[in-house]
């Protein structure tokens, strides 16, 4: 079991102009929010083109994703990785789906960070416990269910 209060070394990098990004203090607790265990983690808030190029070369996707999680090596002590934020796209996503931006944000920043804890959504019962882990630690944070809100209604 890990430590009662998990530790978290953040580091943001920002790399788009995107207006309305979320401040380091909202990234510490959005992803400290999700951390089962201590970790270290990076995330990078990218424009469309970076955020379509990784997605590319990593995932063979042609087109910008709203979040992409990078795994460091998983036999190293400790949990290591990277979230890349397109914030472009996230923006443009949370207008489409009436949600406030930043809790967009935070959802998909909770939805990396279970992914570098090694949950996945590739099967139907994985993504059934994926999402309700993330509308778990959402409520924790007063933000509403994303998948079954005023916008999937």
């Amino acid at each position: 079991m890990g430590p009662a209060h998990p530790s978290l070394h953040l580091t943001v990098q920002r790399a788009s102009r995107t207006t309305l990004q979320p401040t380091l203090r909202q990234l510490k607790q959005w992803a400290g929010a999700a951390l089962q265990s201590s970790a270290q983690v990076t995330i990078r808030l990218v424009d469309s083109r970076e955020g379509r190029r990784l997605n590319r070369d990593f995932r063979g996707k042609d087109y910008p994703t709203n979040v992409l999680t990078f795994v460091y090596d998983p036999d190293v002590t400790g949990l290591m990785g990277d979230l890349v934020l397109c914030a472009p796209v996230i923006k443009q996503e949370a207008r489409k789906q009436h949600k406030p931006l930043f809790h967009h944000y935070a959802h998909l920043v909770i939805h990396g960070l279970l992914h570098l804890q090694g949950h996945d959504h590739m099967r139907k019962k994985e993504a059934q416990v994926m999402e309700a882990l993330e509308t778990t630690i959402l409520k924790t944070l007063n933000i509403p269910d994303p998948y079954h809100g005023p916008a999937h209604a």
